[in-house]
Parts: structure tokens; C-alpha cells; sequence
């Protein structure tokens, strides 16, 4: 085990038993200085060096995807810091020539230079380099040189040649594919060039090809990773206005968020759709997408909780599907959300199995009011109609509902593109489905078990 790899279970024990602060002032001031820069050994392990890409050999690429907050700076300038000194484990020999790349050269000064985690910040007084700023251009003592480039402008990074190379904000490049291309050309320099590029993701074709590329090595990372070193502020306004959002989703749990073109339902159109709280709801039910089976890898079971407020509209109010379940659990499950609720009844699938249904939900309470329902129509046609009330503003989510929204979004006329079934979403239609049979005809039959 390495020395860096002792230092850090040691002080994950220490950090359990609160006594980290103790045992810095155990330490001697010089101590205490060497390890505030010794950065690998406190990093989080999204930050942390690897040896392996995709395809479990040496990388090219390392992309660090990342929510706001989460490090990513910190990490990048620290990682050109240890190239520039041959430093472990990011590096095993002194790199000389670094290329630096931002989204302008503005952006590229007051984050990666001159920043809160820019590299004038992270590197310790005698190792610091000296900023030039009217050649663009970072001196360190040893002789190592960064060049700041923008990637507004491609054509300047031609005919330069390097060892490695920064790219921050990837995502946010105007011309990233020019500009991206024409860097690789000049990674010509050393052993092995190599290149991180830190940014929030998003949907671009780019990002979409390093994910794949079998020379790339991916570390993501929420807002919260770093949490230790935000405002609480922050965290309790942002991070609790957006979670679950698309927005929040990608600008602060670093995901690649992106719709499906065929899907029936955007992104953009749940967005308008979120409340903070329903309206007096005249009717709640608890709709059911039962799994065919219960054996490890099957699919999940939908329950999903909707209302309808008197105006016709329809409140999804809660989303309790889980996979893995026995068919009493998730029966109880169901159960429990309909307790809790005071919801008005519970809505099943029963093709497959129907007295099966029954019976396990009888088990948990045999008062409990059952609709059951019969699909007749495959899932997209009975998706349309429930699709078509979104576009008219007419359903409205209470809250978030990731799991569920990620398979409105990837649903299209032929599934779920990774072609498993559905099952958050079909449980949701049913929901809605049966208050709007309720609103129209005067209420359905219900079994009682």
C-alpha cells in the first residue's frame, strides 16, 4: 500500500472520530504546510489519479464531468502543478510545456490563473510561477512553461506543440469542435501527451464521443462532493431550489441530461409542469405497474401516486417505484403510499397475474378499494393521450421525479431506448388514465378485496 493511500485511510479514521484538528496540532508547522499542498492525499476520489481509460489501458484523456462546485478547477490546476514538478502519482517524470485552454482568454486568467483554485493559488510560494500576462504565458522557476489560449480562437493553437494540455468548460466552447481538433495536433511532445479536460456537461456530440472513446478515463462528481468547502448558503438555496431539475441535474450533479427526438415528452415541457404544492385534490389514487417476475434484473414495479384538483387538472405527486421487490413488498409498499396519502383507491394492471395482484395486495389490507385495469392498447397509444394533457398544461409534478421523468424523456414509439420496460411511466398513465374515466363518466367499478 502507498504511502498516499496510508495517509488517506488514516485520516478517514481520524475524520470519524473528530480528531482531525487534534492531531494537526500534534504537527509541526512545517508539516502543516507540506500537507496543505500535498493535494493527492486529501483529494476526492473523483479527483484522485488513475491509470486505466475505457478500455483498461493507459489514457490520453481524462474528463472530468462535474456539478458546480465540485472541484473540478481545483483539480486541473493541481494536476498541471504536478506535471510541471514530476510530482505522484498524477505524474512520473517533469512535463515542460503545458497548453492552457479556456473558454476566452478572459475566462482562462480569472479561473485557471488567477482564480479562488487557480494555479497562482494552489502552488506554494517558491514553486509559484510567474503570470505574463501580455504573452498569455505562465513561467515556472524550473523553466516549465503554460500557454493560455482561447478556444474562440482554433487557429491559434496551430503550429504550437506540447506534453499536456488543460481544457476548462469544454462544454461551453463556441467552436469546441475546431478547437478541440486542432489542440490534438499539437499533443506531440514527451512519452505520452496527455490532456484533462474539466467541464459541466452537457449534451454536445463531443462530449458524447470522449464518453465512448476507449483512450478516455471519466470521473464525475455532484455539487455536494465538495460540500466541505461551499457557503451553506449555497447549498441551501441552490442546491435545494434546483435538485432534480434538468437544470439541477446537469449544473450541479454533473449528469448529461438530453431528449430523445421521437420521445413524447421534452425535457423543456416538465419543466413548465413543476409545483411546489397541489391544490385541494378531489380524488387520489395509487396506480400499480406490477413486475412479471421478482428475480434479480427483472423490471421494477411502477407505483406511482396522482390526484385530480376540481378544475380537471392532474397532480403527479409522488413516485415510490422500486426494483428487486417480492410481490408482498411491493404490495405493502403500494399500500403504505396509499395509507399515507388518504388516497381514494388503488389502480392495477392485471394482464399478467391478476389473481396474483389480488391476492398479495388482500395479504397487506383487504379493505383496500381496487380498480383493475386491462391494457388493450400497447403502452405508446395509451401514452398519447396522457402526453397530449402535459402540452396543454394540464398535468403538473409535485416536485421531481428523476427516475420518472428520464423515462418520460426516452420514451418513444418503440420503448425505452435501452429497451426495458417502462415501468415508472406506465404506472403514471394508468394514474392519470383512471381519474380522467372518473372526471368523464362518473366513476369506475371498483373490487373490493
Amino acid at each position: 500500500m502507498d504511502s498516499v493511500t496510508l495517509l488517506r485511510s488514516a485520516w478517514t479514521r481520524l475524520s470519524a472520530a473528530g480528531l482531525t484538528d487534534t492531531f494537526l496540532q500534534t504537527l509541526s508547522l512545517q508539516t502543516q504546510l507540506r500537507l496543505h499542498h500535498d493535494f493527492a492525499c486529501f483529494a476526492h476520489p473523483h479527483q484522485e489519479y488513475g491509470v486505466a481509460g475505457n478500455n483498461g489501458g493507459p489514457w490520453t484523456t481524462w474528463l472530468m464531468l462535474g456539478g458546480r462546485g465540485a472541484g473540478k478547477t481545483r483539480t486541473g490546476a493541481e494536476w498541471v502543478r504536478a506535471l510541471v514538478h514530476g510530482m505522484r502519482p498524477y505524474a512520473d517524470h517533469a512535463y515542460g510545456r503545458v497548453a492552457l485552454i479556456g473558454e476566452t482568454v478572459h475566462a482562462a486568467r480569472e479561473v485557471m490563473i488567477e482564480g479562488e483554485s487557480g494555479l497562482l493559488r494552489v502552488c506554494p510560494r517558491a514553486e509559484r510561477p510567474t503570470w505574463i500576462a501580455t504573452r498569455k504565458r505562465l513561467e515556472w522557476p524550473n523553466g516549465a512553461v503554460g500557454e493560455v489560449f482561447s478556444a474562440d480562437e482554433p487557429e491559434s493553437l496551430r503550429g504550437p506543440q506540447f506534453e499536456a494540455a488543460w481544457c476548462d468548460e469544454l462544454a461551453k466552447w463556441r467552436y469546441a469542435e475546431a478547437a478541440f481538433d486542432t489542440l490534438q495536433f499539437g499533443l506531440r511532445l514527451g512519452p505520452r501527451p496527455r490532456q484533462l479536460i474539466t467541464t459541466t456537461p452537457r449534451p454536445l456530440p463531443i462530449i458524447k464521443r470522449l464518453l465512448v472513446d476507449p483512450r478516455t478515463r471519466v470521473t464525475r462528481a455532484p455539487t455536494v462532493a465538495n460540500k466541505d468547502y461551499l457557503s451553506p448558503a449555497f447549498l441551501d438555496a441552490v442546491v435545494g431550489r434546483y435538485a432534480g431539475t434538468r437544470m439541477g441535474r446537469q449544473e450541479l450533479d454533473g449528469e448529461l441530461i438530453e431528449d430523445r427526438p421521437d420521445a413524447l415528452w421534452s425535457r423543456a415541457l416538465i419543466e413548465t409542469c413543476r409545483v411546489v404544492e397541489p391544490p385541494a385534490l378531489s380524488k387520489i389514487v395509487v396506480a400499480i405497474d406490477p413486475p412479471g417476475t421478482s428475480r434479480k434484473g427483472a423490471d421494477a414495479c411502477g407505483i406511482v401516486a396522482v390526484g385530480r384538483a376540481e378544475s380537471g387538472w392532474f397532480y403527479v405527486l409522488e413516485d415510490a417505484s422500486a426494483a428487486g421487490m417480492s410481490p408482498s413488498a411491493w404490495a405493502s409498499k403500494a399500500v403504505a403510499l396509499y395509507r399515507r396519502l388518504n388516497a381514494n383507491n388503488i389502480v392495477a394492471e392485471v394482464n399478467m397475474g391478476g389473481e396474483m395482484v389480488r391476492a398479495v395486495l388482500r395479504e397487506v389490507d383487504h379493505t383496500v378499494p381496487l380498480k383493475e385495469v386491462h391494457a388493450t392498447r400497447g403502452k405508446y397509444l395509451r401514452a398519447e393521450p396522457v402526453a397530449a394533457l402535459y402540452e396543454q398544461g394540464k398535468v403538473k409534478h409535485v416536485g421531481c421525479f428523476p427516475d420518472l421523468e428520464d423515462e418520460m424523456c426516452d420514451f418513444g414509439v418503440e420503448g425505452l431506448s435501452s429497451g426495458r420496460s417502462p415501468d415508472r411511466l406506465d404506472a403514471m398513465v394508468w394514474g392519470i388514465t383512471s381519474l380522467m374515466s372518473n372526471f368523464t363518466s362518473g366513476g369506475p367499478r371498483i373490487r373490493l378485496l
